[in-house]
């Protein structure tokens, strides 16, 4: 860790280093990461494991495609949650009956409270977003949020205007689904473009950082159980159809989210 740029931890603690990947050499490390292809039991078109790559400096670089007038990028999990896969028939009885959980995989890595951290370089061109956010396995699959989990977005930037953002998502995303109060920052400019953003996650609440500062606190509802990490990015318009949004299209190539690192930290206690 001595070659690469040090974490903006919480002041006031010790941490420890408990899960990284520095993206160091010129392949994915797939022991860490899987590509996410599905999105509420769909194939979702715009989503391609042909996006992603290491540059050999140490950065991941999650890309903008265009093929034939459609535009696909990457969305890189440790995990997955158990409602995007579609399911199978169900095991009683061969016919119409199925099952709407696809067969369970095992996940790179799922962590329970901490300190979470990215540096990255947001993308230049519209119409595509990009996010680091964590995710329950099994949210909404019981009333209780705590129980279930919840949609922890560190930063989403959908905007080309320095405006990121922080959300937290619980009780799935039908009729029961809520949100807390989102909250918008416009980024100061650094000299190489980089920007930190963390997660502090305790037990009775989730304290956001940009560059080290406070930004953010929510009091909950707060995901008791381990979820798993997200750097995604995602083209605009694929949800309503299978067509790019206008905003997209107006995309000039090449352009990448580009991330340094992700990391995360245990508080050590003194016993």
């Amino acid at each position: 860790m001595e070659k690469h740029v040090p974490s903006l931890l919480p002041p006031g603690k010790k941490w420890k280093l408990v899960w990284h990947d520095e993206f160091d050499g010129d392949t994915l490390d797939r022991t860490k990461w899987d590509f996410r292809l599905h999105l509420m039991q769909q194939r979702h078109i715009t989503y391609t494991d042909e996006a992603a790559r290491l540059d050999g400096k140490g950065n991941l670089e999650l890309f903008l495609i265009e093929k034939d007038g459609q535009y696909y990028s990457s969305h890189l999990q440790t995990g997955c949650n158990f409602l995007d896969r579609p399911g199978d028939t169900c095991c009683f009885e061969k016919g119409k009956l199925v099952w709407p959980v696809a067969q369970f995989r095992k996940p790179k890595f799922m962590h329970r409270f901490g300190y979470y951290e990215i540096r990255c370089k947001l993308q230049k061109q519209p119409g595509w977003w990009s996010a680091f956010w964590l995710q329950s396995p099994c949210i909404g699959a019981t009333p209780n949020p705590e129980e279930s989990g919840v949609e922890v977005d560190i930063m989403e930037n959908f905007t080309r205007d320095n405006v990121v953002s922080s959300c937290n998502h619980w009780n799935g995303y039908g009729l029961d689904h809520q949100n807390s109060e989102p909250c918008f920052l416009t980024l100061k400019d650094t000299p190489d473009d980089y920007h930190v953003f963390g997660l502090e996650w305790r037990r009775d609440a989730y304290i956001y950082y940009v560059d080290g500062r406070e930004t953010n606190r929510i009091a909950g509802p707060v995901s008791q159980r381990e979820q798993f990490i997200l750097v995604s990015t995602e083209c605009l318009g694929y949800r309503k159809g299978n067509e790019p949004s206008e905003t997209l299209k107006k995309a000039v190539l090449p352009d990448a989210f580009v991330v340094d690192y992700v990391r995360v930290f245990d508080e050590v206690t003194e016993e």
